[in-house]
């Protein structure tokens, strides 16, 4: 992993959002990635989501089940997803982005843009979690290239500085979330072209979407959402198990070392 960063880095980050990382992982390690998250993908009963304790989400048929395939949590099912998704490496270029002292795991994600998947419209990610914080972060690796054509991504630089806890489900226009950001029409959209082992870093508020697939092939990414230590409960399931759920309250400290362990 290359997780060395420059003051440079970390200002463009804080300024925009959002960052890229080219190779990130070399050749070798995007292999042994995308085969571990394969494998943890195939291990998965049916067509539920998430892997092991969590809420029962299940893939089905609608607009937004055909704009990838989603599979969360796989490192449960694959020491190596969670070697590279939980490496203290990367934990600590994460706190330098965001200026943090510790980060807890929130979920990890595999998405397959499958062949003329739907796009994924322009959306904020921290107000659909179960906790809310401006300093949230996700990482989001190209494990095969991403391109126009397949559906990279594409973000609103500064987004995440005007951006509140509003937000919408998801829906088919891909711009529905100028709704209830009138004020961010005119952002012009920075698209995120990453070859194998590229990958970008972004805020929990940073709007960002991502293409069609206009072609035959795939677009596989890993993505991780990390949570800051400390962040509290804001009376959203989101992918929390039933059984915790019941139990937290408003304001209750989100620091079960089980689900959501330090990285």
């Amino acid at each position: 992993m290359q997780t060395q960063l420059t003051d440079e880095d970390i200002r463009f980050y804080r300024d925009n959002g959002y960052m890229i990382r080219r190779s990130f992982l070399d050749v070798e390690q995007v292999a042994e990635l995308r085969s571990n998250v394969l494998a943890a993908i195939a291990a998965m009963p049916g067509k539920r989501k998430i892997a092991g304790v969590g809420a029962d989400l299940v893939e089905g048929d609608a607009y937004y089940d055909r704009v990838f395939t989603q599979r969360i949590n796989l490192w449960r099912l694959s020491d190596v997803v969670q070697r590279y998704m939980q490496s203290p490496a990367l934990g600590e270029m994460l706190c330098k982005l965001e200026g943090v002292d510790r980060f807890r795991l929130w979920h990890d994600q595999a998405f397959i843009k499958e062949p003329f998947g739907n796009p994924t419209a322009l959306h904020i990610d921290n107000p659909y979690w179960s906790f809310h914080s401006r300093q949230s972060i996700s990482i989001w690796i190209a494990l095969e290239d991403a391109t126009l054509e397949n559906g990279c991504l594409c973000f609103l630089p500064g987004s995440h500085k005007l951006a509140r806890y509003d937000n919408m489900f998801l829906r088919d226009e891909f711009g529905a979330i100028f709704d209830i950001y009138p004020e961010m029409k005119d952002i012009q959209p920075v698209h995120a072209v990453m070859r194998a082992g590229d990958c970008s870093f972004h805020n929990g508020l940073t709007v960002h979407g991502a293409g069609v697939n206009m072609t035959t092939g795939r677009r596989m990414a890993m993505s991780c959402a990390y949570m800051p230590d400390g962040a509290v409960f804001n009376g959203q399931q989101n992918i929390l198990p039933d059984s915790y759920f019941a139990k937290l309250r408003v304001g209750d400290p989100l620091d079960n070392d089980e689900l959501n362990p330090l990285i």
